[in-house]
């Protein structure tokens, strides 16, 4: 039963309360500028699904009864290594010092992490972050201690920190994801969804940026694959790692792209024209038009129609 289970977990996605359902897989070719004929409300009823998920869950309020310690000068690996130099994890103590950090950095990614000095998984998931730090220059980090003072413990109360360790994510002075309860992998992978400005996947953020780049890759003789979630969307997230690697090593034959369907009416209204009813949906598009799709979050699967859209036959 653990294997099935197991299997099933791998092929993951969110589905949009609408009809009519899309195959996971289709060979069928359709224009780009196909018209979307069902509900119009999909995408802001599938938000507040996510969302209300998201902030759903059970959750226990911070501690106030431990000493004020720096969970930093304490944490270790889970097998007893101490951590890195951590010079590139800002501490912060007071509203102010947090909200000059987020000013700080500008348009750049800021990871939090709020933690708290007795708390096991804080101190485990710290390593990482540290490792983080080191690895991408371009995100900055912060570290909020929940029970250090009275002051730590009302920001965490105003970002709507109930559990340790939680992570929030902002750009721009703007939260834009949150997370609790997560291991090392998750935090690596949401870092990367939310932080990638380097990789050859192609952000896009519009129905014109979308022509524009089919319409170059119709003269290259390329094929586009674009992946087409939400921000708030796990298995997006979760898949996200393997789109980087496939964009670096079949670069020579594909141009890999990313639109988040909720980042602005203009990517909204494609998700509807393109009858996208499940996130992640990857698009496949050759000479102009849409060859095929893959609804889901599966690796091997994703690979594998890729290579099918591009003509190679799989045994």
């Amino acid at each position: 039963m653990a294997g099935v289970a197991a299997a099933a977990m791998a092929n993951l996605s969110f589905r949009l309360p609408i009809s009519p359902s899309v195959s996971s897989s289709s060979s069928s070719s359709s224009s780009l500028l196909a018209s979307f004929s069902g509900s119009t409300s999909f995408i802001t009823n599938f938000k507040a699904r996510v969302v209300g998920g998201a902030h759903g869950r059970g959750r226990r309020a911070v501690s106030r009864d431990c000493s004020p310690r720096a969970a930093a000068g304490g944490a270790s690996t889970t097998a007893g290594e101490p951590v890195k130099s951590d010079e590139r994890v800002q501490k912060v103590h007071t509203v102010e010092e947090f909200e000059a950090a987020l000013r700080a950095a500008k348009n750049k990614l800021v990871v939090v992490e709020y933690a708290a000095s007795d708390s096991p998984p804080s101190k485990q998931i710290y390593p990482t972050m540290v490792d983080l730090s080191r690895r991408c220059g371009d995100v900055e980090f912060i570290l909020v201690m929940g029970d250090e003072s009275e002051e730590t413990r009302e920001l965490c109360r105003r970002e709507g920190v109930e559990k340790v360790p939680h992570f929030s994510f902002y750009r721009g002075m703007e939260k834009v994801h949150d997370e609790e309860g997560i291991g090392p992998d998750q935090l690596m992978g949401d870092v990367l969804y939310y932080g990638d400005n380097h990789s050859l996947v192609e952000q896009l953020h519009s129905r014109k940026e979308v022509e524009t780049l089919v319409e170059r890759c119709r003269q290259e003789g390329k094929m586009v694959v674009l992946d087409v979630g939400l921000k708030h969307c796990g298995p997006c997230v979760k898949v996200y790692p393997t789109v980087v690697r496939l964009s670096r090593s079949m670069a020579d034959a594909v141009v890999f792209a990313r639109m988040n369907g909720d980042e602005n009416e203009s990517c909204m209204q494609f998700l509807r024209d393109m009858d996208v009813v499940e996130v992640p949906t990857f698009l496949f598009i050759r000479d102009g038009k849409i060859s095929g799709r893959y609804v889901g979050s599966g690796k091997g699967e994703l690979v594998g129609e890729i290579l099918r859209y591009q003509g190679v036959r799989i045994t």
